[in-house]
């Protein structure tokens, strides 16, 4: 079994910024990607941005220039860093991972954090 904790989340000013952080633990054998989500009340889940296990990154138009994402594959760990918050940012960020448990698992599957908050104030 698999766990995502996600933690940096919080209030800030617009302009601001904060760092979301994701950690995977349990029987973890490789990552394949790994990303952050985004989710409104009552509203689709959408990409914010994802990076594979050799680095290579995409980003929703809506927050390119200003997120920055990055991994440390020894520890596991996706980052999130989000420079000149906007109030339109406030919504629950979600860490996603594709993860192979063992060798001898055919295919990855796909694990989701908890969510954290992010409120940005006017």
């Amino acid at each position: 079994q698999v766990q995502l904790v996600e933690s940096g989340g919080g209030l800030v000013q617009a302009g601001g910024s904060l760092r979301l952080s994701c950690a995977a633990s349990g029987r973890i054998f490789s990552i394949n990607v790994m990303g952050w989500y985004r989710q409104a009340p009552g509203k689709q889940r959408e990409l914010v941005a994802r990076i594979t296990s050799g680095g290579v990154t995409d980003y929703a138009d809506s927050v390119k220039g200003r997120f920055t994402i990055s991994r440390d594959n020894a520890k596991n760990t996706v980052y999130l860093q989000m420079n000149s918050l906007k109030p339109e940012d406030t919504v629950v960020y979600y860490c996603n991972a594709k993860i192979k448990g063992s060798y001898s698992e055919y295919s990855y599957t796909d694990y989701w954090g908890q969510g954290t908050q992010v409120t940005v104030s006017s």
